[in-house]
This record gives structure tokens, C-alpha cells and sequence, in this order.
């Protein structure tokens, strides 16, 4: 029985490249060397989110968090987001985003659809609401296997009871930990490869026809 469906958002809930990127736009701005230098290992995860903060914070020293959420208010949900959310609901299983993207935008997203879970990076503010410019990490960029794990823990669901919806690389970690991957308007080719399904067109609702045949599809996960 499919009991909980892990959805990442960028890309996938949300027709939006990266709502880092996003941010980034706003300013006129853009984070490639930082980028770089974390997928060559020089930086982690938390430090290239505070390089990120840093950056929004040249332009805007007394960034509060409720301006970066009118900054991604206008990010468009992916069509057919909402068909297939209230579709899960109808089957009975919860949905959870498990994104390495900001948790504002995941929260509203979560708002707008009915989403049970939000689990993505965020940034501590002070009494006023101002960014301090330090980071809160919950997804690791490379680290959505783990995130899905704990999270299987806590509500009581096995990974054979579990399937994932992601559209690049960075979201294999969500499949391994599902017996069912689906690759959504896929990026890349090793979430191609990683997938039991491959949805490629813009339509998120497709995502349902898919999962109708759940368990009939896929091998059950690793504990």
C-alpha cells in the first residue's frame, strides 16, 4: 500500500530552476564560483548557504525573511500540482516535499496544496525578523537519502510503502529510499537511469497514472 510519496520541489512542484537562484535573480546576482566549489568538495553545505545569504545581503543588509518571501511569491506551481496532491490525499497517503531549496517557498507551496511535510534549508533571524546570516541546514544538497530515512522513521512507513518524485540527479537519494522513482521532466541522465518511471512532459497530474499501478512496479527498497 502506498502510504507516503516524497516530492522534491524545485523542478518538480514548482516551475522554477532553483529558488536560490531565484533570489539571486532578484539582485542581479549569481552564486557559480561557490557552486563550483562545492561540488569539488572545497565547501559544504552550509557554508555555500551562507554564501548565498552573503550575497543577498550586499544589496539588502536588513534582508527580513518575510521580503524573500514576497520574492518567491511569484513562483508558478508546476501544472497539474494540485490534481495530483489531492489525488494522493484521496488514495490516503501523506506527501512530504524533501527539498534542498528554501523552506518559505516550501511552506507556501505546502500551504497551497495541502502538502503534510516540509522539510528544506532555512536562515536564522533575529527578534525583528532580519536575517543574522547564518544557515539552517535540514536537506543536504547530496544528502536526500538520509533526510527520506529519518523521515520513514518517524512516521512508521517502510521504503516498500514509499515512492519519490524528483527531476535531477540530486533526488536518486529519494528513489533508493522508494520501491517506486518517478523522474519528472527529467534533467539528467542518471535520474533517467534511476527511475522506474519517466514522466516528460509538464503535466505533474501524469504522475498519478503512474502510481495507480503502485505495488505492481518496482523492487522494495533497502531497509
Amino acid at each position: 500500500m502506498l502510504k507516503l510519496v516524497a516530492l522534491d520541489m524545485d523542478g518538480t512542484l514548482v516551475d522554477i530552476e532553483s529558488s536560490f537562484a531565484t533570489v539571486h535573480r532578484h539582485f542581479g546576482e549569481q552564486n557559480d564560483e561557490n557552486l563550483a566549489r562545492f561540488f569539488a568538495n572545497e565547501i559544504g553545505d552550509l557554508e555555500f548557504l551562507e554564501s548565498d545569504i552573503r550575497i543577498w545581503r550586499k544589496h539588502r543588509p536588513d534582508l527580513r525573511l518575510d521580503e524573500l518571501e514576497e520574492i518567491l511569491a511569484g513562483a508558478p506551481l508546476m501544472p497539474g500540482a494540485d490534481a495530483l496532491i489531492r489525488g494522493l490525499r484521496a488514495r490516503g497517503a501523506r506527501t512530504a516535499i524533501v527539498s534542498a531549496g528554501i523552506d518559505v517557498l516550501g511552506h507556501r507551496v505546502a500551504r497551497d496544496l495541502g502538502i503534510d511535510v516540509v522539510l528544506a534549508n532555512g536562515f536564522r533571524v533575529d527578534a525583528d525578523g532580519r536575517l543574522t546570516g547564518e544557515g539552517i541546514v535540514r536537506v543536504p544538497v547530496l544528502g536526500k537519502e538520509a533526510v527520506l530515512a529519518s523521515l520513514q522513521r518517524q512516521l512508521g512507513v517502510g521504503p516498500e510503502e514509499t515512492a519519490a518524485v524528483g527531476n535531477s540527479e540530486i533526488d536518486v537519494g529519494l528513489f533508493r529510499r522508494s520501491r517506486v522513482g518517478v523522474a519528472f521532466r527529467p534533467e539528467d541522465d542518471t535520474v533517467r537511469r534511476a527511475a522506474n518511471a519517466i514522466v516528460p512532459g509538464s503535466n505533474l497530474a501524469a504522475v498519478l497514472d503512474v502510481l495507480r499501478e503502485f505495488p505492481k512496479i518496482g523492487t522494495a527498497a533497502a531497509p
